[in-house]
């Protein structure tokens, strides 16, 4: 995992690659929170949808609901950068947009878009 981080607005984004999977399950979500916290000192994330298992794409499993409160209870905002178009789950759309009507969870298609939701917040 590579962290870079770059300073907009006064606010510490954490870009975060990896050619692995980085959140499977809640734990590696927290471990990701903590990594990002102590190495960036930054509670804002910006990661690739291919980071993160299919498993959180599908909402019965609830697995994202469960990740991404921990995010919210750790007052950590997360950008999800990626193509979700492919998914045809209207749950899903559903959950997509509420998220980014927010001010914490946001799902975009590029790095500049994450950025900035990010860091005008």
């Amino acid at each position: 995992m590579e962290i870079n981080t770059r300073t907009e607005n006064g606010n510490i984004i954490a870009m975060v690659k990896s050619k692995d999977m980085l959140i499977t399950d809640v734990q590696s979500a927290l471990d990701l929170i903590a990594t990002v916290g102590y190495e960036a000192d930054s509670n804002r994330i910006i990661l690739d949808k291919e980071t993160i298992c299919e498993d959180f794409f599908d909402l019965k499993t609830r697995l994202a609901g469960e990740i991404l409160q921990k995010f919210i209870n750790y007052h950590t905002k997360i950008a999800i950068v990626g193509d979700v178009t492919a998914y045809s789950s209207n749950s899903l759309r559903d959950f997509i947009y509420e998220c980014n009507q927010g001010t914490d969870i946001f799902f975009v298609q590029s790095e500049d878009e994450a950025i900035h939701k990010l860091s005008s917040i």
